[in-house]
């Protein structure tokens, strides 16, 4: 879909709004590379992803976007790359991105506890368990003020990528806050 919206938009739309279409793509492509392993769209991603970067590199302020593209900023495009160099098991590219996601906390608490879920896991698929389990925990901090389904579920894929240290005391302290604060299955 976001490489049909890209493709027949790309004569009239604006350089900002053609990026987050190819955002769109990169991202379902990095999931389609996590759920079912396939080279293809590992590369696909990190095309779409390189061409959304150059294409908002190119969008000006007097391109007259529409409104409801104003969110999307170079900081919201890095947020969005670390979710997708997550997905494609790329932790040094999400530590990047993370560095130039410089949305404020407070403006965007849910967007912010996400991506302490998605370095967290990062870090743990650099099997830094420390470094994942202070993300895990400052994502269940954040995202215990938050009402939303999908939060929980960058809190899950969290958890999910604890399993190998299952039997670590603090792994399961972690489990049992997610689950205390958040109702995530323990």
């Amino acid at each position: 879909m976001a490489q049909g919206a890209y493709e027949r938009s790309r004569d009239h739309a604006t350089r900002r709004t053609l990026a987050f279409f190819k955002l769109v793509e990169a991202r379902a492509h990095a999931r389609a590379a996590r759920l079912h392993g396939r080279a293809y769209s590992r590369r696909a991603a990190g095309l779409a992803l390189a061409h959304s970067e150059t294409l908002l590199g190119q969008a000006h302020p007097d391109d007259g976007d529409p409104t409801w593209i104003d969110f999307f900023t170079h900081a919201r495009l890095a947020a969005d790359a670390t979710e997708i160099h997550r997905d494609l098991e790329m932790p040094h590219m999400v530590m990047r991105f993370e560095d130039m996601a410089t949305m404020p906390a407070l403006t965007y608490t849910r967007s912010y506890g996400m991506r302490n879920a998605i370095v967290g896991c990062a870090h743990l698929q650099a099997c830094r368990l420390d470094e994942g389990l202070e993300h895990g925990h400052r994502a269940v901090d954040i995202l215990s003020h938050v009402a939303s389904i999908r939060s929980l579920t960058y809190v899950q894929d969290l958890l999910d990528a604890l399993t190998p240290w299952n039997a670590e005391t603090n792994v399961q302290e972690l489990r049992h806050r997610a689950h205390q604060q958040l109702h995530v299955p323990a």
